[in-house]
């Protein structure tokens, strides 16, 4: 259930940062999304650590896909760059917070 939980949160959060993009160029009414969507990413992130997972896991996965899933989906929805170097940057990213988690666990 915590894995539920947090996979959740990272979409609320990641949903939340895309629509802030839409706000920032121009379309205020979008903030409305950016706040209730947050609001309901760190509900479902908490809903998960009460569920027992470990706050170490739960951030740094938290972290990890959301940079990755915001960077993949600034690229398509808005054409943003998204260079060789950037896609190094999320890989030893998420090969960071794995080796973090494996450390945790023994």
């Amino acid at each position: 259930m915590s894995w539920l939980l947090l996979s959740g949160a990272v979409v609320s959060e990641v949903a939340s940062t895309l629509a802030l993009r839409v706000a920032a160029g121009g379309r205020r009414s979008w903030y409305a999304l950016v706040i209730v969507g947050y609001a309901i990413a760190f509900a479902l992130l908490s809903g998960s650590l009460q569920a027992g997972m470990p706050l170490g896991v739960a951030y740094g996965v938290w972290a990890a896909a959301g940079i990755v899933l915001t960077a993949l989906l600034s690229r398509l929805l808005f054409r943003e760059a998204l260079t060789p170097v950037m896609m190094a940057g999320m890989g030893l990213i998420v090969a960071g917070v794995l080796l973090v988690e494996l450390g945790g666990a023994g």
